[in-house]
């Protein structure tokens, strides 16, 4: 999916948001980035400092997520991480 991108950036910040917000794990978005189907688009409601992207994709368990971030130095910084909304679901779920 991220074909130039090496690896992944941490910020301790947004992994703790992320698991105490959401319970997911940095373990999980990363799984995201690997499993079919996925849909990447770009998320201009986040892209005031940087250009930031989202993706809709899948855990190992099958566990839907919608996760923001962006791409600094060729690795992906994950900036937030959900539940996929319905509205995503029911789109993500059109692609499969």
């Amino acid at each position: 999916m991220l074909i130039n991108c090496e690896g992944f950036e941490w910020d301790d910040g947004n992994s703790e948001k992320n698991w105490l917000l959401h319970q997911v794990s940095n373990s999980e978005c990363e799984q995201v980035f690997f499993n079919e189907p996925s849909i990447v688009a770009d998320d201009l409601k986040h892209s005031q400092i940087e250009k930031c992207r989202y993706v809709l994709g899948q855990t190992d368990s099958e566990r839907l997520l919608f996760i923001v971030f962006a791409i600094r130095n060729k690795l992906v910084r994950v900036i937030s991480a959900r539940n996929m909304n319905k509205k995503e679901r029911d789109i993500y779920n059109e692609q499969r």
